[in-house]
């Protein structure tokens, strides 16, 4: 199973890697298009501004291959952080458009006056409305994830949230759509439970590369 891990330019690509390593799973890192459309599994990391991320994708013309995998093929993708937030249409963060892969929005997170609430959003939280989310199987009942963001997304479908966090107000830790799955948090800073998440989505990926149509997870 070949998993390539997509070189955006904008996030520590060698943390995932070495997640990866620690289940035993070889991953290639690269931002060559010839090696996307090859993969059998995608991770897309990212930290920074939505606009820079999209416009590295395009000069490095990643969003063909990438929207072909994902949408066309069924690739299973994991997006990390601003990975996640580029699966969406649009941020208020820029002007350039997202991925498009699951509909929704991000904004800007904001205080609202409650001097407890920091943006942006930095630390440990706690994950809820956790069910038939397989990202975070055999965790226990109480999991958490570090989060760095400044931005949240906003599906526009429900079905489509995968798990949730509370920092001023609810919003999406996760989403999902079939093959695509997204994360608000840093898993690859998120130590055991980090881990483990990425080991249920290597397990979900491996039985997707086995039986392409039986896997609905």
């Amino acid at each position: 199973m070949k998993v390539v891990i997509v070189n955006s330019g904008v996030a520590n690509v060698r943390s995932v890697a070495n997640m990866l390593r620690r289940l035993k799973t070889d991953s290639e890192i690269s931002d060559d298009p010839v090696v996307v459309a090859a993969a059998d599994v995608l991770i897309l990391p990212g930290v920074g501004s939505f606009d820079s991320a999209v416009r590295k994708f395009r000069e490095r013309r990643l969003i063909e291959p990438l929207n072909d995998k994902v949408l066309g093929q069924g690739t299973p993708v994991l997006g990390l952080c601003l990975g996640m937030q580029l699966m969406g249409s649009s941020s208020e963060e820029g002007e350039e458009p997202g991925l498009g892969w699951i509909p929704g929005h991000l904004k800007k997170l904001s205080a609202e006056g409650d001097a407890r609430v920091r943006v942006p959003h930095m630390g440990w939280n706690i994950i809820g409305d956790r069910d038939d989310c397989l990202l975070y199987d055999g965790m226990g009942d109480e999991i958490r994830f570090y989060f760095d963001h400044s931005y949240y997304f906003i599906p526009d479908a429900s079905e489509h949230y995968c798990g949730t966090v509370e920092h001023g107000r609810r919003f999406a830790a996760g989403i999902r759509s079939g093959n695509i799955f997204g994360v608000q948090f840093h898993p690859e800073k998120s130590h055991r439970f980090g881990l483990a998440l990425f080991e249920n989505f290597i397990a979900y990926a491996q039985d997707h590369v086995r039986s392409p149509l039986g896997v609905t997870g």
